[in-house]
């Protein structure tokens, strides 16, 4: 997709739209809308709530939807749209589908002035595991390599 102003201003008018049709039937503020060789491979909003699933962000389930449509190669290189800055989980989930480009419309700091303060979820990497809310445990087992090396060994 180019980085052309009209087309990624339309496509976020996209976004948008889903984001308050979604509210309108009750939901939370996000959507997102994957765009690939000219066409939308998928659509997403926030699904937090009504699948009981706290990974089911607007990103994450446009992704699932683009993938499971078209195959994650057709989502390699593809533009995220998102209505609101995706917060971490969801920065990462695009990384590593290998979508090229991320266009937001509201940002972080406009969410939280809404309630939906995420801006922590940005940092939390860069802090040591030892540091985090979460508690986290390493066991360096003997066989923890095995499956691994299976995976190689049937490769």
């Amino acid at each position: 997709m180019g980085t052309d102003e009209s087309e990624l201003t339309e496509y976020a008018h996209e976004a948008i739209r889903l984001s308050r049709e979604h509210v309108a039937q009750g939901g939370i503020p996000f959507s997102g809308v994957i765009v690939g060789g000219g066409r939308v491979l998928g659509t997403g909003f926030n699904r937090v709530r009504e699948d009981n699933d706290p990974t089911a962000h607007a990103e994450v389930v446009a992704l699932r939807e683009a993938a499971a449509r078209h195959g994650l190669r057709a989502v390699a290189g593809a533009t995220l749209f998102a209505s609101g800055e995706p917060c971490a989980l969801c920065y990462l989930a695009a990384r590593y589908a290998g979508i090229g480009h991320v266009v937001h419309a509201a940002d972080r700091k406009t969410a939280a002035r809404y309630g939906f303060d995420y801006t922590s979820t940005y940092t939390l990497f860069a802090q040591d595991p030892a540091d985090w809310p979460v508690k986290v445990t390493a066991l360096h087992l003997p066989e923890a390599e095995q499956p691994f090396q299976d995976f190689l060994t049937r490769s």
